[in-house]
């Protein structure tokens, strides 16, 4: 009677987690937003402190010295608050490894992998604050993210009963290349779009469909995509142009429409089958809520519930399509 217990209990722990880890991919969007990465700009603790209170003095010392600076209480506790989440996560996903391994279930390897992967991401949440918001680790630590959730979601998916539904529905349909495929431009979007938010380049063009008056602006991509720079800098230390703003928002856009036509596609033709349409339907509805928040985002000056639906709609997408990937690859890895 314990074992099932047991594995319930864990199931719902898994189920947490993965909530946890969605709001806190959408809480860091927030936290990007709102200019407050370095609202500590110490780690882990504020000033010295565990919390904000304890470090008043200091930042209200900084906000004199720097009112527009990125130090302020507010800011102070968005950035806190992300930590302590974190560290929430940290904590649960520690739990859960050591509820698979005893006895050893079905997900103990990928548990253990997931704890390492977790404390990876808690190493990438450090540089991002001692490397001062460097656009290259600022966007690694959202892939990071994304990587994480995608573990607990396949965890969760070894553990629950009832997969093969899901997994007849990819494999008899011949769908699994085109699942991969569509994961592998999502993957790529997503990494496109943590360069575009790292480096606040959204408003770069404010127009659609066209940028600054173009079919093809003025774009610098040399120094645009050049990974290892400071932010609002070039890797000479000279100042970013905005050309390479305007190429790094152009790039997210023209592969926006590759993502919608291959993740479309793939949700069309789940859609052919009784048991994938639903899911076919969600992203669906997903990807037009994308195309209404990336618009919402040029049109309205980058609005923060824009922004951050933005960022929850790639996480979902991502989520939908490992639902739909990740039974197929178990029953394999089983078969």
């Amino acid at each position: 009677m314990a074992k099932p217990m047991s594995m319930t209990l864990f199931r719902r722990l898994l189920v947490f987690a993965v909530f946890l880890t969605f709001d806190l991919i959408m809480f860091g969007a927030f936290v990007r937003i709102t200019d407050a990465g370095l609202g500590c700009p110490d780690w882990p603790g504020c000033y010295g402190q565990v919390t904000p209170i304890g470090a008043i003095d200091s930042i209200r010392a900084e906000t004199v010295l720097r009112p527009d600076g990125p130090v302020t209480v507010f800011k102070a506790w968005v950035e806190m608050l992300h930590r302590y989440i974190a560290a929430g996560l940290g904590v649960l996903v520690i739990a859960l490894a050591i509820m698979a391994s005893r006895p050893a279930g079905p997900s103990a390897r990928l548990a253990w992998f997931t704890l390492f992967w977790i404390i990876l991401q808690g190493a990438f949440g450090a540089f991002t604050v001692t490397l001062k918001l460097m656009p290259l680790v600022v966007t690694l630590h959202l892939l990071g993210g994304m990587i994480l959730f995608g573990l607990l979601l396949a965890q969760w998916v070894r553990v629950r009963p009832a997969t093969q539904a899901l997994s007849a529905m990819t494999g008899a349909a011949g769908l699994r290349p085109l699942v991969v495929i569509a994961l592998a431009v999502l993957f790529c979007q997503i990494a496109l779009g943590g360069w575009v938010s790292t480096n606040y380049a959204t408003l770069a063009c404010r127009d659609f469909p066209l940028c600054q008056d173009s079919l093809w602006p003025d774009m610098d991509f040399r120094a645009g995509f050049e990974l290892w720079r400071r932010l609002g800098f070039r890797g000479d230390d000279q100042a970013l142009p905005f050309q390479a703003l305007t190429a790094i928002h152009y790039v997210h856009r023209l592969f926006a429409g590759v993502v919608f036509v291959v993740v479309g596609s793939l949700a069309l033709r789940l859609r052919r089958s009784a048991l994938g349409r639903p899911t076919g339907n969600l992203i669906l509805a997903v990807l037009a809520m994308q195309a209404v928040t990336g618009l919402t985002n040029i049109f309205l000056d980058w609005p923060l519930i824009a922004a951050v639906l933005h960022t929850a709609g790639a996480a979902a997408l991502l989520g939908l399509l490992l639902m739909v990937a990740l039974p197929a690859w178990s029953a394999s890895a089983k078969a």
